[in-house]
């Protein structure tokens, strides 16, 4: 008969034994349904670098995802995946010594939806954002404001979407939650500027993924405008060097009259496991007649199961 020390140090080895392979699952899975990401960013404006901001979406996809179809980044798009998500952004800003210093919160929920249809696959979403401005200082005055986005649109060929929207923005203040989380705080900025008093934009967007013949390697396109008060137009595209690893760069330009009126990025993804990513991005924004020019530098990490 054994002791009773080794027989609790056996039951203890077992059920660490079994989390191990529990976890091991989890992260080694080929399908999962939920996703949670986080992600932050260190934001430098030149005259002040002590800005940063985090965010965390959680996405629950009504089928099983399929992680085998091509690079593990677009599993949900290559599956047309429909879902809904929750996102939270928190920033923490100051202009300057002397300026505005307020720290800002946005709140956001989307669905997606690819509806099957004898002609082609049929896409729409909706998405709402709320923003608060919380200020430090009497320097600048507390505010909050809601948006609203609507999408409809189509895959026209295999991994190609089109898609047209409306958004209604009732405060320019008021930023897309999912938009900082996908590309970064200062481009969500743009598009809230470019928006600006009109409060009404009409978007347009469109998204490829597609396998380079003869390897193992896929590339991704993506293009969109914005046009509200003024116009605004981005580009990305990502090359994926395996179906784990991604590099790639983004543009965004507008005609809206700011400081800071185009900013290009880079980034790098990677897969640990079907189940856990981590990456890196950075953006540089330029400033025109006025010594603003802002850098920020982000890390994010992405875990299914």
């Amino acid at each position: 008969m054994f002791h009773p020390f080794l027989t609790k140090l056996v039951t203890i080895m077992k059920k660490l034994g079994l989390a191990t392979a529990l976890l091991l699952a989890m992260t080694g899975a080929q399908a999962y349904q939920f996703e949670v990401q986080g992600q932050s960013e260190y934001i430098d404006n030149t005259v002040n670098d002590k800005n940063f901001t985090g965010a965390v979406q959680g996405t629950y996809y009504f089928k099983n995802v399929d992680a085998t179809k091509g690079p593990l980044a677009e599993a949900a798009f290559l599956n047309q995946a429909s879902n809904f998500s929750l996102a939270y952004n928190y920033g923490e800003y100051d202009v300057d010594a002397d300026k505005a210093d307020f720290v800002s919160h946005v709140y956001g929920a989307k669905a997606e939806a690819y509806v099957p249809t004898k002609l082609v696959p049929v896409y729409a979403s909706a998405a709402y954002s709320h923003t608060i401005h919380d200020s430090k200082n009497n320097l600048a005055s507390d505010d909050q404001g809601d948006r609203y986005a609507l999408e409809l649109g189509a895959v026209v060929a295999p991994n190609f979407l089109v898609a047209v929207g409306y958004t209604s923005v009732a405060d320019q203040y008021s930023l897309d939650a999912f938009n900082i989380l996908a590309n970064g705080v200062a481009k969500a900025g743009l598009e809230a500027g470019t928006i600006a008093d009109d409060q009404d934009a009409i978007t347009a967007r469109t998204k490829y993924v597609g396998a380079i013949d003869g390897t193992n390697m896929a590339v991704g396109f993506e293009a969109g405008l914005v046009y509200g008060e003024d116009t605004m137009y981005n580009l990305k595209t990502d090359l994926y060097l395996t179906p784990a690893l991604s590099v790639g760069a983004s543009y965004v330009e507008t005609s809206a009259n700011t400081n800071v009126d185009s900013a290009w990025g880079a980034n790098v993804n990677y897969f640990i496991t079907p189940a856990v990513a981590v990456g890196a991005s950075y953006v540089n924004a330029n400033a025109v007649g006025e010594a603003v020019d802002t850098q920020t530098v982000g890390v994010n990490a992405k875990f299914r199961f």
